[in-house]
């Protein structure tokens, strides 16, 4: 491929069916029904026919069809593609957790792996799973975010969430409340902040970021009154960030953090639990939210929802979270290739200075 080839050549989209029970397919077929889509990206789904072809009935969808393939390589960039996984008959009981759904949401996500390590697809879009019928032997994680790193052997990695109004990390993701306090040290919160800073210069390209890290206790402590984290650890962890030039804050207080806006003074914030950062980033950016797992070599997106097994199959769901996910993912791509270019070019002036000299 010439470099002009590959300049123009539309950005590869590997998605996950997620759980065929769930509004998977409704989102991912609303989605790509539009035919604007399809001018900016090349998507290749990872599923079955016969389930998308049941979901497309039974939402009286006429006006389109996959292309259907064996292999993400014979892929048409002018078309919709789905990666054909399983050609047997799969019962479908919508809005119902079953194990049929999670052997499948697994074959999917390991088939999409395997082509974005390759290079085949580009960036990764995943649609939701149910976290517990995908557990299996070759699934032992609570999430998407786990199982990526733990397949990339990335130790440095972040779930952030990001919308329109904010951006969220977490230092601890899908971990039981009673464990937190527990697993917080010093170290984690400054990996933390450091995936975080990475991430918003490489892949969003702000040169300066202003991180703001959310106390773990009430009122951040208040003084060590209701609790000494923020003193021995979240403080310690700020005070080596600033040290080493990153532009990090806090420990802000959560509640009085999000209800007097503070937060639209930040590019990004650093909540210490799942629920501290995901309760008011959902609030305001559900249907536009987009899960982003910072820190691994290859660009992964999500959309902010869940199964919603209540809505599945009644043409009820809203794509939008899904299509933002898929934009989120081609700028990144985007924003790193440009990057790359910039270092490129830095190199090898570099060196046609030295060899000038």
């Amino acid at each position: 491929m010439t470099e002009n080839q590959d300049k123009d050549r539309k950005i590869v989209v590997g998605v996950t069916h997620g759980d065929i029970n769930s509004i998977s397919y409704e989102i991912i077929i609303k989605t790509f029904q539009d035919p604007r889509m399809l001018e900016l990206m090349t998507p290749v789904v990872y599923g079955t026919a016969k389930v998308a072809s049941y979901h497309r009935k039974s939402l009286n969808i006429n006006d389109f069809s996959f292309n259907i393939i064996r292999k993400a390589d014979q892929m048409n960039h002018k078309k919709a593609n789905l990666v054909n996984l399983h050609d047997q008959e799969v019962k479908i009981d919508l809005g119902q957790s079953t194990e049929v759904a999670g052997e499948l949401a697994l074959m999917s996500l390991e088939a999409a792996v395997e082509d974005l390590k390759s290079g085949i697809i580009d960036v990764l879009v995943t649609a939701p799973i149910n976290k517990r019928n995908i557990q299996s032997p070759g699934f032992q994680f609570p999430g998407h975010t786990e199982y990526l790193a733990s397949k990339f052997k990335s130790s440095d990695y972040l779930m952030l969430m990001v919308g329109p109004q904010m951006r969220v990390g977490l230092v601890t993701g899908h971990k039981p409340l009673k464990d937190v306090a527990a697993v917080i040290t010093e170290e984690l919160v400054y990996s933390k902040i450091v995936t975080m800073h990475k991430t918003l210069v490489r892949d969003f390209g702000i040169r300066l970021p202003r991180i703001a890290v959310l106390g773990l206790n009430p009122h951040a402590g208040d003084n060590s009154l209701l609790g000494k984290e923020e003193a021995e650890i979240i403080i310690p962890a700020i005070n080596r960030a600033l040290s080493e030039g990153m532009l990090a804050f806090g420990p802000f207080p959560a509640d009085g953090f999000f209800g007097y806006s503070e937060f639209m003074k930040y590019d990004s914030i650093l909540a210490m639990y799942h629920d501290q950062g995901l309760v008011p980033f959902k609030t305001l950016s559900y249907d536009e939210g987009v899960n982003f797992t910072a820190g691994l070599p290859f660009i992964r997106t999500s959309p902010a929802h869940g199964t919603a097994y209540s809505l599945a199959g009644k043409d009820v769901a809203n794509p939008d979270s899904f299509r933002a996910a898929c934009f989120l993912a081609m700028d990144i791509h985007k924003t790193r290739k440009m990057n790359q270019d910039l270092e490129n070019g830095a190199l090898q002036a570099s060196r046609s200075a030295e060899r000038e000299n």
